[in-house]
């Protein structure tokens, strides 16, 4: 079997090198870039398992590359970034990071990550590519929503996995404990904080009410619940 594939995108040639090195020693291939413009020309000609990127980079504003990686092609993505503020944990988040790390940091920590998203990956779904449900058809194939008039609504990897799991348990109630050993990734209030904003998003593009949402429903101190009818195809 072919090992995953990780590229690297970071202008320090210290944690290319550093995170090359690591990575190679746990078994996967790698591929590095200091620039943004060689690591999209890149991706034209090869999938990556997982990307690595840093949002401080020379040629590029790396939160919107973030957010092309996510939406346009559905890559998993994983920022590792000094910006340890709050708001810029969020930004990543929101704009569809599957996972944040700050500098600096441990490279075990960032192996065990990868291995945590790649695991989730390699899960075989129980259901099909294409849901309906209210209305809503979802295709976790492309990364779309569709409305009843035909409308469609892109979504990020990181966004279907929490709607994948909502519709494979419809009408039952999901913990975040359950979140977490599904989804992976550290448990604590990074990951609580990741969910918060995934679930905020899904519920956007629902268009459901902030206040009294219909389809995922927040039962405090217990975890969420999905109300709606799914069919799976």
């Amino acid at each position: 079997m072919t090992a995953p594939l990780v590229t690297i995108l970071d202008d320090e040639p210290e944690i290319r090198q550093l995170l090359t090195e690591v990575l190679s020693e746990a078994g996967f291939r790698t591929q590095s870039f200091a620039r943004a413009r060689e690591f999209e020309a890149a991706l034209k000609q090869t999938t990556p398992d997982v990307c690595l990127v840093d949002l401080s980079l020379p040629d590029t504003d790396g939160l919107a590359l973030v957010h092309r990686l996510a939406l346009e092609q559905g890559a998993t993505v994983i920022i590792i970034s000094g910006r340890a503020q709050v708001q810029d944990r969020v930004a990543g988040l929101e704009l569809g990071a599957d996972d944040y790390i700050t500098k600096p940091f441990e490279p075990t920590e960032v192996v065990a990550r990868i291995r945590a998203r790649l695991r989730d990956n390699r899960t075989t779904p129980k259901t099909g590519n294409t849901a309906r449900f209210n209305g809503w058809t979802a295709f976790f194939d492309r990364y779309a929503l569709q409305d009843d008039t035909g409308a469609e609504t892109p979504f990020s990897h990181a966004e279907a996995e929490v709607l994948r799991l909502f519709l494979d348990s419809p009408k039952r109630l999901i913990s975040r404990a359950q979140m977490q050993e599904a989804l992976g990734g550290a448990a604590g209030e990074s990951f609580d904080r990741a969910m918060d904003v995934r679930i905020s998003r899904l519920r956007s593009k629902l268009r459901e009410d902030p206040k009294n949402p219909r389809l995922i429903k927040t039962i405090y101190g217990a975890g969420y619940i999905f109300l709606g009818d799914v069919d799976w195809s």
